[in-house]
Order: C-alpha cells, then structure tokens, then sequence
C-alpha cells in the first residue's frame, strides 16, 4: 500500500467508542461528514501517492473550522481550494492556524515539496467540542480536563502507534505547542519510547494570535527546524 491509502484507511477506520465527560462532543469529520472522505482522499492520494517515510508533526487536536471541516490537519476550505486547488463545497471556513501552517508551506517551497517529507497529525486524531452557557458551541482540547485527558488518553496511545506504522520517522518527532502539548508529549513518550527526540515549536495559532507582527521569525525557526531533521 502507498502512504496514501494507509492514511485513507487510519482515517476511515477512526472512532472513538468510549464515555466522554459530560458537555464535551466528538468531533469526527469521517463520520460526521460525507463531504471531509472525499476531500481527504483526493488530498493524500495527490501528494503523499508513493512509498516515503514522513516526519510526523503532532498537533493537539482538529478545530472546527479546519480538520474538523475538510478532514485534513491545520487545513481550513480556503486553503484547500487556494493553495492545494482541492475543490469544497459549503461554507467557507478560515482557521488562522491553516493560514500560518501554509505560509511555512510555501516557504518550504510549496505543498508537493513540504508533505513528500511531513506528515501533519495531532495528539488526538479527533476533536472536540463544548457548549457554553449560552448554548455556543466551541473548540474543546484534549487537555482542557483531567477527565477529558483520561477518557481519550488509551485512543491517543492507540493512535499515535497507529500514525507511526503508517511509515514515519521515528528519529525526530515535531510538536506543536510548547505548553500543555508539549508536556503531554513529552511525557507519554518517556513512558511509550515512540521518538528519539521530540522537537516543540511554537503553536500555530498562538502566533497568530500573540506573535503576528513577528510571525516571519517563526516561520524561519520551523524551516531550520525541519532541514535539521530532514
């Protein structure tokens, strides 16, 4: 099998059978919407149709307006149509994370170069959400609870071998978030010895929410952080 059918397959084949903590939601786009199968099969079949090993970049988990909608890590529909000229169909969603992860894209020298070498996952595979009070609806992560954190936790082991049986690197693993994703990371790896080394770079989003006027230095620190392993 390519490494694109085995990433088809690790997809359709995700679901999460256990108990969550009362008010948070799974968010599982392969199941939830017919539309995010499709796209993610044209999407892997278009750029990761050979035999290579990846490095894999672990995020925290899809958000609703961008793995949670095409079914494709830190990739939003505007993204997907613009820069991977994938086509969508619905609303348009745009996750500021997706426009900095395809900044870093194109400084790597475009999609077909970047993910011939990268793989983008996350710690859990599936989302999440929560309800406010006012009933809004809202991105929920993995570690915004102890229980959260304990119900999913056999899944995210399960699955981060899952990703790795796939054909990925394990000399060096890329983090994003060098927080509560990092530690997490860090310490489920002391335990499980997936990677030899774990590289953490600053999350997407907290770039762009905090970093933006220096967004540029950061996009630099990713490219010499990948050229290092690659």
């Amino acid at each position: 099998m390519t490494f694109a059918e085995k990433v088809i397959q690790f997809n359709k084949q995700l679901d999460f059978t256990g108990t969550l903590p009362p008010g948070i939601n799974i968010l599982n786009p392969f199941k939830e919407n017919p539309q995010a199968n499709i796209i993610m099969e044209q999407f892997y079949s278009k750029y990761y149709n050979d035999d290579n090993k990846r490095h894999l970049i672990v995020g925290i988990n899809p958000g609703r307006f961008g793995g949670g909608v095409t079914g494709i890590p830190f990739t939003d529909s505007k993204r997907l149509k613009s820069v991977c000229h994938i086509n969508y169909e619905g609303k348009e969603t745009h996750e500021p994370s997706s426009v900095f992860v395809y900044e870093v894209i194109e400084a790597f020298g475009g999609p077909e170069e970047f993910y011939k070498h990268i793989y983008i996952n996350s710690m859990c595979p599936l989302g999440f959400t929560a309800s406010t009070k006012d009933g809004k609806e809202i991105n929920y992560n993995y570690y915004d609870s102890k229980e959260l954190t304990a119900a999913v936790y056999d899944f995210m082991v399960e699955n981060i071998q899952k990703q790795i049986d796939l054909g990925i690197y394990t000399d060096t693993c890329f983090c994003f978030g060098t927080g509560k994703n990092e530690k997490f990371l860090r310490k489920l790896n002391d335990e499980k010895g997936f990677f030899k080394n774990i590289v953490a770079l600053e999350h997407p989003r907290f770039i762009m929410q905090y970093k933006a006027k220096t967004k540029q230095q950061y996009i630099d620190k990713y490219i010499a952080a990948f050229h290092a392993a690659i």
